[in-house]
């Protein structure tokens, strides 16, 4: 058998990456004293490996939470929260400006195991207090949406979700830890998808979810391991790299898309520019207390011509790629209406706002007269 190497003195400056799916125990009990949480130590993978400790512990201390687990997708991260406190027969109250896979995780999925999700306008705070009246077991909101960036009152809907006995969980992705603290501003769990600014550089899928309340933990890692929502080695390893240079590229990145919103609402085919650092945007007011330091790296822009005008944009600017994601270190584009809501019933995508013209832009550190260069070759 292979002993463990000895580095003296010595240790790693950087993290090491432990990619072994099980880990030895020198007896029974030994083990007893790891699964009692008695001393430190690993058993399988799936239940809790060093990479994913480290990175949550990490990602704890930067959100301001008292714990953080990892899982192997943002999604993961809201299905663990949904399995570990939501039982049959009771209510989610969510917001009705969401990501389209959670409104499906919750409209659809959700429903064939009894559990109602009711969907509110989560920026009319009369109508959020009144569906909390119905006795939810759960507020979810984004602080800023995806696709159209309208951002929450996170203190206002706290307060009201204190006073109702309901769980407030909020998906800070697009606004990450450097901009916005949910939980410092009342939330009660923070949930995000590192596969986007956090990792930073389209090369991994993960999740997370942190909170401060004790109790609360021993559940959500139960949900992570019973359901298989576990996370990668080398993907955690991967983001603990990408967030030496978090507040670096975030702040870098969201005075770009400062330039760029200003500079699209004066270009030749872009209908409107929705951005939360414009004054014209609905919660531009709110978002400069609710994201401190900047407006974030996302923006959108309408391109008359609808669907055939996106075409060309994406054909004479291919210079910007199209992917369906965001948070790249790089410049992307993405079309909600047939990417992220390509499954939301067109008139809820008329209700939103999201039309064949819409895309969504996830602005990079690059140079911003680069973009722009590109983009002109796309506008008309």
């Amino acid at each position: 058998m292979d002993e463990p190497l000895s580095l003296g003195a010595t240790t790693p400056l950087v993290p090491p990456l432990y990619q072994s799916s099980v880990y030895t125990i020198p007896d029974l009990d030994a083990l007893d004293r790891i699964m009692n949480a008695e001393e430190p130590g690993f058993t399988y993978a799936r239940d809790a490996h060093p990479n994913a400790r480290m990175l949550g512990d990490k990602l704890a201390k930067l959100e301001g939470a008292k714990w953080g687990v990892i899982t192997g997708s943002g999604m993961g991260s809201l299905s663990a929260i949904l399995l570990a406190t939501v039982q049959q027969g009771q209510r989610v109250l969510a917001s009705n400006r969401l990501y389209g896979r959670t409104t499906q995780l919750l409209g659809q999925e959700f429903l064939r195991y009894g559990v109602t999700t009711d969907f509110v306008d989560a920026n009319e705070l009369d109508a959020v207090e009144a569906a909390l009246g119905k006795g939810p077991r759960l507020l979810l909101v984004e602080t800023a949406s995806n696709p159209l960036l309208r951002v929450v009152d996170v203190p206002a809907l706290a307060k009201l979700c204190r006073q109702f006995g309901c769980l407030f969980v909020v998906d800070n992705t697009f606004a990450t830890p450097v901009l916005t603290r949910p939980l410092e501003m009342g939330a009660d769990i923070v949930m995000e998808s590192l596969t986007k600014m956090i990792g930073g550089h389209s090369d991994v899928t993960l999740g997370l979810l942190c909170g401060n309340d004790p109790d609360r933990l021993p559940g959500v890692s139960a949900a992570v391991s019973i359901w298989g929502l576990a996370s990668n080695p080398f993907d955690c390893w991967l983001t603990d790299r990408g967030m030496a240079t978090l507040p670096v590229r975030v702040k870098a990145a969201s005075a770009n898309a400062a330039i760029l919103a200003d500079w699209l609402s004066e270009q030749p085919g872009v209908r409107q520019v929705i951005y939360p650092g414009r004054s014209d945007h609905p919660d531009h007011a709110l978002a400069g207390r609710i994201m401190q330091g900047g407006y974030g790296n996302m923006l959108c822009f309408e391109l008359e011509g609808g669907r055939s005008a996106v075409n060309r944009l994406l054909h004479r600017a291919a210079g910007i790629p199209f992917s369906p994601s965001l948070g790249h270190v790089f410049t992307t584009v993405s079309h909600p209406g047939t990417t992220s809501h390509r499954y939301v019933s067109p008139a809820e995508k008329r209700r939103q706002g999201i039309g064949d013209g819409l895309i969504r832009m996830s602005v990079g550190v690059e140079e911003v007269e680069m973009t722009q260069r590109e983009l002109e070759k796309g506008l008309v």
